[in-house]
């Protein structure tokens, strides 16, 4: 009896063996099917999304051009008028004022040549900033289409890892595999996404320190130390992970003891689900909420207002040293003799302006003096001819309201 009894369990222990195995075989070509069906999914979105990406480049693009040309156009014709502006006033030169005539022509051409250097360099620097926003704008679709590869990326990280570690339960006792089936998935899934957020935030900034909480440990599951280009410490960051299909406010209370007890400046609950009230990232409470696809962003965020505090903070210091030091300054004699030059310079230059307009109103006087003794010496030789010519018409005139020199 014995015998037959160690029979009937030897054939019922492989039964069920085979059983497990043929279920097991069946549950993992079901997620290889599932898996190739999200992967092409994903393949088509992305193309219906670069297609539309492309759209909106190529209508941007046309619109920075027609705005461009529209605002070289408008440079351009006023350039234009003021040259006509200036024509017409040297145009409207006496003759007397030759040389001032000319010194005018002189800085008109100047200034044209400057105008045509000017539209030159207005034109260079309209292709440099057309290559420019280009190169921007495929570098930002560079980047768009590196941050869904690295979306993609993760979710397949996180079904392999749960896949491996499922596989590695597998292996275990009938008993021990029924147990951490009941008991382990969700803390296995917190696990996983808790590896995958730190490794994603050391991808993301090389040069932060990211350590991990120790399990058994009271606090955050991860801390992010933020440092600025200088390697200066500006603050801290810290994470935790939840994945499950409820959020708990307690999750909140307890983050932010964490966060008094470790003197941190943010806290972030990276989680599947949100609470009432928010279908996005945002702040409950004190405490940054988001989803695993929102962290980098969020991350991001965070970091460069806690470095753009620190350095505000540090740039108030010694502020009230700069302040004696500039009034020393302006106070010091070095600050008075480069005014007095300045000043000396601006005397000067306004003393030889003053000089060559007296210079001009004396040369102007004696052309005058000059003209009326030509009048008048015009007028006796006239008053002689008509004497001497009795009735017949004789007109002598040097201006143009009288006819010229007639002798009939």
């Amino acid at each position: 009896m014995a015998e037959e009894y160690k029979k009937d369990l030897r054939e019922k222990m492989v039964s069920f063996t085979r059983q497990k195995e043929e279920e097991f075989a069946k549950k993992q070509q079901e997620f290889i099917s599932q898996q190739k069906q999200q992967e092409l999914d994903f393949e088509q979105q992305q193309k219906r999304q670069n297609t539309a990406w492309e759209q909106k480049l190529a209508e941007e693009k046309k619109q920075l051009q027609t705005a461009l040309e529209e605002s070289l156009r408008k440079s351009i014709a006023t350039d234009f008028e003021n040259k006509l502006k200036m024509l017409d006033s040297s145009n409207k030169e006496n003759e007397d004022k030759l040389r001032l005539a000319r010194a005018k022509e002189l800085d008109f051409l100047k200034k044209e040549q400057a105008m045509k250097d000017k539209e030159a360099e207005m034109e260079l620097q309209l292709e440099r900033k057309l290559q420019q926003q280009r190169g921007e704008m495929v570098e930002q679709i560079r980047k768009q289409e590196a941050e869904k590869n690295n979306i993609k990326e993760t979710e397949h990280q996180l079904r392999v890892k749960e896949l491996e570690k499922q596989l590695d339960d597998q292996k275990k006792l009938a008993e021990e595999m029924k147990r951490k089936a009941e008991q382990g998935s969700m803390q296995l899934q917190g696990e996983v996404q808790e590896l995958i957020l730190e490794e994603l935030l050391r991808n993301t900034f090389p040069f932060d320190l990211i350590t991990e909480v120790g399990k058994g440990v009271r606090g955050a599951d991860c801390v992010h130390l933020v440092r600025n280009q200088f390697g200066q410490e500006c603050g801290k960051i810290i994470y935790e992970s939840k994945r499950t299909k409820d959020f708990s406010m307690e999750w909140i209370e307890k983050l932010k003891k964490d966060m008094r007890s470790m003197g941190v400046d943010v806290a972030v609950i990276v989680t599947q689900c949100y609470p009432k009230g928010m279908d996005c990232f945002g702040e409950r409470d004190g405490v940054w909420i988001c989803s695993f696809d929102e962290v980098k962003a969020v991350s991001y965020i965070l970091r460069d207002g806690i470095v753009k505090l620190y350095g505000a903070g540090k740039s108030q210091e010694n502020r009230g040293d700069k302040m004696h030091m500039l009034y020393d300054y302006l106070t010091s004699n070095e600050f008075s003799e480069q005014w007095k030059a300045i000043r000396e310079g601006f005397m000067s230059m306004k003393l030889s302006i003053q000089r060559e307009r007296d210079a001009m109103e004396k040369l102007w006087k004696a052309r005058e003096k000059q003209l009326e003794k030509v009048m008048l010496n015009a007028a006796h030789i006239r008053g002689s001819i008509e004497g001497i010519a009795g009735t017949d018409s004789i007109q002598l005139s040097l201006t143009d309201d009288d006819d010229a020199l007639l002798l009939e």
